[in-house]
């Protein structure tokens, strides 16, 4: 069996309270932001929503364009 790269890179998801935590702000503000599709966006897993860390980073990309423009 060949292992390729992408079968050793494990990607690391962080929950609603991770994020929250991140940003400063409470988890309902996260939850909110999802319902109106503002922020980063999740991947729901079970009852759980998940966000990866490249997922955090085009988020904070977008927000850094938007304050330059």
């Amino acid at each position: 069996m060949v292992a390729t790269p992408l079968a050793n890179h494990q990607t690391q998801y962080l929950t609603t309270d991770d994020v929250a935590a991140r940003y400063r702000t409470a988890p309902s503000t996260i939850r909110y932001w999802r319902h109106i599709g503002y922020g980063p966006k999740g991947i729901k897993v079970g009852r759980r929503v998940l966000y990866t860390q490249a997922e955090l980073d085009r988020f904070e990309q977008k927000l850094a364009e938007q304050e330059s423009a």
